[in-house]
C-alpha cells in the first residue's frame, strides 16, 4: 500500500474520569513537588528577642520617667501646701535615744513635712531628764535648758509623772512611748505653754506618731532599743 498507518488514538467515552498527566505532583507556588509536600520555613527566633529586648527597654525608661515625675509632683504639691511658712519646734530628748530621735527628725525635715499648712522644722536636743524635769518645774531656771521645748522625751514614764504632779498645767498632750529598753520606756510627751502655739501641740503628736512608723523604730532597733 506504501504508506504507514497511524494508530487512531481511542475516543474517550463522556463518562470516563478525566486522566491526570503523568509526572507532575502537587503545585507549590510556581514548582511543583512530586510524591511530598513543601518542607515549612522556620522562623529566625534572633529578631523576636531583639524586639522583646527593646520592649522591655522601653518599659524600664517610661517607668523610671513616670516615677521621677511622681515624685517631682508630690513634692511640688508639698512646697504648696507650706503656705504658712515654716514653723520651728524644739524636741528635748534623753542622751540614750538621741542618735535615732535625730535620725529621724532629719528624715522628716528633708521630706518637708506639713502639719496644719505650716512646714515643722524640727530641732533635737539632749539633756538629763532630771536636769530637764528641774528646769519645767521651777527648781532651775527654764533658760538652763535652753527655754521651754515642743515636746520631751525622758527615760521613762515616772518623769512625766513628776511633772504632771508638779506642772500639770505644762502637759499638752498624754505621754505614749515610743521605743523601750530595760527599765525604760521613753514616753514623748507634748507640752504647753508660753510660746508653744496649736501648731506645735499638734506637730508634736504628729512626730510621736511618725517615730512608730516602721523606718523608725529600724534606727530604735540599730541603736539597740526595742521598738514599741
Amino acid at each position: 500500500m506504501g504508506r504507514h498507518s497511524v494508530a487512531e488514538e481511542p475516543v474517550p467515552h463522556p463518562l470516563d474520569p478525566p486522566k491526570r498527566p503523568q509526572g507532575r505532583g502537587e503545585a507549590t507556588g510556581s514548582h511543583r513537588i512530586v510524591g511530598k509536600k513543601a518542607p515549612r520555613r522556620r522562623i529566625a527566633k534572633w529578631p523576636i528577642a531583639c524586639l522583646v529586648l527593646v520592649v522591655l527597654v522601653a518599659i524600664g525608661v517610661f517607668g523610671w520617667n513616670w516615677a521621677d515625675g511622681e515624685l517631682n509632683t508630690r513634692a511640688e504639691a508639698q512646697a504648696k501646701a507650706c503656705s504658712a511658712g515654716d514653723t520651728p519646734m524644739r524636741v528635748i530628748v534623753t542622751p540614750s535615744i538621741e542618735k535615732p530621735v535625730r535620725a529621724a527628725a532629719e528624715r522628716w525635715n528633708n521630706a518637708a513635712t506639713v502639719v496644719r499648712d505650716h512646714c515643722v522644722i524640727i530641732q533635737i536636743d539632749a539633756l538629763s531628764s532630771a536636769s530637764v524635769l528641774d528646769g519645767l518645774v521651777g527648781r532651775t531656771n527654764l533658760d538652763s535648758i535652753g527655754g521651754l521645748p515642743a515636746a520631751w522625751i525622758p527615760e521613762s514614764s515616772y518623769w512625766v509623772t513628776e511633772l504632771n504632779t508638779a506642772k500639770p498645767e505644762l502637759v499638752g498632750s498624754p505621754a505614749q512611748s515610743v521605743a523601750t529598753a530595760r527599765s525604760a520606756d521613753y514616753p514623748l510627751v507634748g507640752l504647753a505653754g508660753k510660746n508653744i502655739d496649736e501648731v506645735q501641740m499638734r506637730a508634736a503628736q504628729t512626730f510621736r506618731q511618725y517615730l512608730q512608723q516602721p523606718a523608725q523604730q529600724a534606727d530604735f532597733a540599730a541603736a539597740g532599743i526595742k521598738a514599741t
